[in-house]
């Protein structure tokens, strides 16, 4: 289960918070005034998350080459190819 904590008790417990990570997996939510800012997860859930993001954007990307696409689709397409996917998984392709 994923925890929140605040950025306070980030800067208070990273030592605690790490070793939780690392030794059983478990998942934090930092909260800046109670916002999601950032997530604290194991470098292995990492690696399976951007794994899993740049799959499903070659298989995205496999889908729109063999569907057929008028022009205007295709000029429509090629304008909008950076927005395959959301922002957070651009920076794992």
């Amino acid at each position: 289960m994923t925890e929140r904590v605040s950025t306070i008790a980030v800067r208070q417990r990273i030592g605690d918070l790490l070793n939780r990570v690392a030794l059983r997996n478990d998942e934090f939510i930092i909260e800046r005034k109670g916002k999601p800012l950032a997530a604290l997860v194991a470098v292995e859930r990492l690696e399976q998350m951007r794994r899993f993001a740049r799959r499903n954007a070659l298989e995205l990307l496999a889908e729109q080459k063999l569907s057929p696409l008028t022009a205007a689709k295709q000029s429509d397409t090629r304008l909008n190819s950076t927005c395959f996917a959301p922002c957070w998984m651009r920076m794992f392709l």
